[in-house]
């Protein structure tokens, strides 16, 4: 029998509710009159504190909520690619058809489309044992994506049944297993919490860098497919840029772009862009293989969690049948500004700058779900999760606490510089700021694919820029003409290296992107 308890307490996104003896931590509830979506995230006794995920504006004390005994999940299955989610896999261009361009509160919607039918081909026959992440089958979802219907985690058992090929909605039984008398139904969708990482056999070490067609990035600082990076940069040095790029050219088989608490226009651009793209290595539209997850500044802040956690547990569900899969996550302080406030809202112990004393836990616990593994189940698979997180100190501060926790789980750092982006020079990477941890890793590829003296000549180009900001300093010391001839040879060419091969033009149609 469902609880039901009854609201005490209003402050902004955070409603304390009495009489819900038995509720759960990260629970999913519905609050009010207009069933507001929230999840418990304190529980005392018969209350519970709750972050609505929705606008609470009139929402007042004796208002019923109502704890739906599950926690917030995701809806997994065909359909998810070239769909576009708000932060709770709200679909929104469904919602724009069914009640027009604003979203009402309390609105549900199911994530996946329960009427459209899907060609399934069964890969397996009835009779055979099958274990979790077992694929029994393939939906042709795009033209760039086969979706791989996999027997869902913790199920085992006998199959004793599998649909013939046909055409099945997402709700229609494809399959039955049964173990130990019980049997249970296999559809093309289940649900997944988005706060628990789905399992799999082991993490892999990393072999192969994630190409991404941006010069700087590939030469000097490469990331490895599985990997983790950040990119912090003050107000207008590019990050939305750079993760656009990155989502658009990069060498992953699923993107999955995640907005979280961006500023409406740069959606907006992302959501015009994004359909008239034509993927570089197929030419099909690119859109075949993206999930956009829109949640821009003006809605609710407490949305900006489930955003980032709604993301990856959709590129989860993607590694798991073998494909590397690309996280863009812009940005993750605003994602840590919406933790300040709802911690000053519980009236929780501020840390450094007011964020919460778990802020540094909490990023490394979204981090942490990236890497290359070998997933479970059969046939043999090995997929990934590339995670990019853009990071807006304020400021341009490096030393603000968004920045260096996050630099303490990331291997890779793109530092982006407001000089460079001043003088016009993007990508604005600073080269002698960044990093990249993966480089002894990757070396045996570039060494086998690009160029066996790759190590030597990467090491070359980046003694001569490093030389070259010396010179500058003896130039704004002394002038150019204490300089001998060998140094102006190296100014030149530094020169050279940086206007001709490391400045990159995002909207130029040949030099967006470098094979």
């Amino acid at each position: 029998m469902p609880i039901i308890g009854v609201v005490s307490r209003v402050s902004g996104p955070v409603v304390v509710a009495k009489d819900v003896l038995g509720a759960k931590m990260y629970e999913l509830v519905r609050v009010g009159e207009e069933k507001l979506i929230g999840e418990i995230i304190r529980v005392e006794g018969d209350r519970a504190v709750i972050q609505v995920y929705e606008e609470t504006a009139g929402l007042k004390p004796g208002e019923p909520v109502l704890c739906t005994g599950e926690p917030l999940s995701v809806e997994l299955g065909p359909g998810l690619i070239g769909q576009i989610y708000d932060g709770i896999q709200r679909p929104l261009p469904d919602v724009e058809a069914l009640i027009g361009p604003f979203l009402k509160r309390g609105y549900a919607i199911p994530a996946l489309d329960r009427r459209k039918k899907w060609c399934f081909k069964p890969t397996v026959k009835s009779g055979i044992r099958v274990s979790e992440n077992d694929v029994i089958g393939i939906v042709s979802e795009t033209s760039m994506v086969d979706h791989r219907v996999m027997v869902p985690p913790g199920v085992r058992g006998e199959l004793t049944y599998i649909a013939a090929e046909g055409d099945y909605t997402v709700e229609d039984t494809i399959a039955v297993v049964e173990r130990e008398g019980e049997k249970y139904e296999v559809k093309l969708m289940h649900r997944w919490p988005v706060r628990r990482a789905r399992p799999y056999v082991r993490k892999l070490p990393p072999e192969t860098p994630l190409i991404t067609g941006q010069r700087v990035i590939d030469v000097f600082f490469p990331m490895a497919k599985g990997g983790a990076a950040a990119i912090p940069g003050g107000f207008g040095t590019g990050k939305t840029i750079m993760q656009h790029q990155l989502a658009q050219w990069a060498d992953a088989d699923i993107v999955i772009y995640v907005g979280c608490g961006e500023r409406g226009n740069e959606m907006a651009e992302v959501l015009e862009r994004f359909p008239k793209l034509k993927d570089p290595r197929t030419g099909k539209p690119l859109m075949d293989r993206t999930i956009l997850v829109a949640n821009v500044s003006n809605m609710p802040i407490a949305a900006r969690e489930a955003s980032v956690y709604t993301g990856m547990t959709m590129a989860e569900y993607f590694r798991d049948m073998g494909y590397d899969v690309a996280l863009m996550a812009d940005s993750t302080s605003r994602w840590a500004e919406a933790l300040r406030e709802i911690s000053g809202r519980l009236g929780e112990m501020p840390g450094e700058e007011g964020y919460p004393a778990y802020l540094a836990s909490r990023l490394a616990e979204f981090y942490e779900r990236a890497g290359r593994v070998e997933c479970l189940g059969s046939p043999h698979r090995i997929g990934s999760i590339s995670v990019v997180g853009a990071v807006s100190p304020p400021g341009g501060d490096f030393s603000e606490p968004v920045t260096v926790n996050t630099l303490r789980i990331v291997k890779v750092f793109w530092a982006l510089d407001s000089d460079l982006a001043q003088r016009r020079h993007f990508p604005a990477i600073n080269w002698l700021r960044s990093y990249s941890l993966y480089l002894d890793d990757l070396s045996s590829w570039f060494r086998k694919r690009v160029d066996p003296e790759w190590d030597e000549l990467r090491a070359e180009a980046m003694y001569i820029l490093q030389r070259e900001e010396e010179l500058r300093e003896i130039v704004q010391l002394v002038g150019p003409d204490a300089l001998s001839d060998a140094q102006r040879v190296y100014l030149e060419i530094a020169r050279m290296i940086r206007e001709d091969f490391l400045m990159q033009h995002a909207y130029h149609p040949v030099d967006t992107y470098c094979p």
